[in-house]
């Protein structure tokens, strides 16, 4: 089988590539997807707030997923749903794809994905680029270290939330939820309109790790308390939960067992952090950032490894499906690009991470254009826990068009009265004044490409500091 571009994943990131894609140029765009159908996390998301930035508008989960799925219907993409994607390789390297043939649409057939599927058996797909879109996981209580016995009623944020909303089950009587994340909060407030009573919300960190219309939204307006700075110190019941031991944490986020108490429940959720589906990006050797967990990428999202390219929540975790969006349609317009052999820039493999190496050109960029080979680095700064993109591509604009380029980044610290700063070489590229910040909400700032460094190896500093 072959295809111009090969999406893996089939959520709002994998859609919007798909799409992308299609409207770029690319002849024969395919998503893979393991479930049984297209969406990824949105049909069970069936509260609002979803696309208010991209369509202008409050849709649900399913609403903003089935428009997507029906623009990928009426550009012509395939789907192949029920499939697993077992590797990613180079056909030559591997010596599983065979020369590519003439009049495919392909001008270069360097990359294969090797999948398992109930209806097809085993797919090899041979194509021109490979869009990475697997979204992410939540951290289960394994990597937690609590106490206790191992009993039901103990349950993901997100797991609660497809019982409730897919399977119409409720998963107990009387909650605590564990972590001021997202999920956990809008679960917190979706489990009281069942009837369930939410004991409390407890945060271990001194701030929450929501965006601050959920915390207003689903804890205060139902009066659910929330407890920073604490965490479950113990579970407790056999068969079935029975309650929590919550108490304060020290400077060594230690609880304080002293000043524990007990919370009666029957139910536990977690909300402690995603984690990027990287498994498969690790194995094909993609190099990845360690303080976001996904692939390192260029402004085009194009990863370490030339021709794969990494958009949404398998880079890093987004708070809005919008933004999670707006990676999928560079990442699809640049791999379309990339799949036609007019691709402007390839991220070339061998840079550590952390190292302060710079990349040069990877193999199979076709413009021949010098200047756009060459890769700047992107740095986090003072107050800035990870940017991304980490690199951008040196001269001409990126292949989805346009000379401004987006940085997103998460600050280290709750801070008031700020200003992200892009520098180089001690010369300020840009100055943005920020009210408010917090770790829990990811911020942007946007910089003329035109302003950039145009010297080889050239690195670009993101910082947050006072006024």
């Amino acid at each position: 089988m072959r295809a111009d571009v090969a999406v893996i994943g089939g959520g709002p990131a994998g859609l919007a590539a798909a799409v992308a894609a299609k409207q770029a140029g690319a002849g024969r765009v395919l998503i893979i997807e393991r479930d049984v159908r297209l969406g990824g996390i949105l049909p069970q998301c069936i509260h609002t707030g979803f696309g208010v930035k991209w369509f202008g508008e409050e849709l649900t989960g399913p609403e903003y997923a089935g428009r997507f799925v029906r623009q990928t219907r009426d550009v012509g993409v395939e789907s192949m749903l029920e499939t697993m994607v077992l590797e990613i390789a180079s056909g030559r390297g591997k010596g599983r794809a065979p020369e590519p043939e003439t009049g495919t649409g392909t001008s270069s057939l360097q990359l294969c994905v090797l999948a398992l599927s109930p209806h097809e058996g085993l797919v090899t797909v041979e194509c021109g680029a490979i869009v990475l879109a697997m979204g992410c996981r939540e951290r289960p209580r394994g990597a937690l270290a609590i106490p206790g016995t191992r009993p039901a009623g103990i349950f993901t944020a997100g797991t609660a939330q497809r019982l409730v909303n897919i399977e119409g089950v409720l998963p107990g009587r009387r909650a605590v939820i564990l972590g001021s994340g997202d999920v956990g909060l809008i679960m917190a407030r979706r489990l009281t309109l069942e009837g369930v009573k939410v004991e409390a919300v407890v945060e271990i960190m001194t701030y929450p790790g929501g965006l601050a219309r959920n915390i207003q939204q689903c804890l205060r307006d139902f009066h659910i308390p929330l407890y920073l700075g604490h965490t479950v110190s113990r579970i407790h019941g056999r068969d079935r939960l029975e309650g929590v031991s919550v108490a304060p944490v020290d400077d060594a986020w230690v609880p304080i067992a002293e000043k524990e108490w007990f919370i009666p429940c029957d139910t536990l959720l977690l909300s402690v952090g995603l984690i990027p589906e990287n498994e498969l990006s690790a194995a094909c050797g993609i190099e990845l950032d360690p303080a976001t967990g996904g692939p390192i990428v260029t402004d085009e999202m194009e990863t370490s490894v030339p021709g794969i390219f990494a958009c949404g929540n398998v880079v890093h975790v987004h708070d809005l499906v919008d933004h999670v969006t707006e990676d999928g349609m560079v990442a699809g317009a640049a791999a379309a690009a990339r799949a036609a052999g007019r691709a402007g820039a390839g991220a070339g493999a061998g840079a550590g991470a952390g190292t302060g190496a710079v990349a040069g050109a990877g193999a199979g960029a076709g413009a021949g254009d010098e200047s756009r080979r060459t890769l700047g680095e992107i740095r986090p700064g003072l107050n800035v826990r990870y940017v991304v993109p980490q690199r951008f591509v040196q001269g001409g604009e990126r292949s989805g068009g346009g000379r401004t380029l987006t940085m997103s980044l998460r600050p280290s610290r709750p801070a008031e009265d700020v200003v992200l700063e892009v520098s180089a070489a001690g010369k300020v590229l840009r100055r943005q004044r920020k009210e408010r910040v917090r770790p829990g909400e990811m911020l942007q700032v946007s910089v003329d490409r035109r302003v950039f460094p145009s010297e080889r190896g050239a690195v670009v500093t993101v910082s947050m500091v006072d006024q």
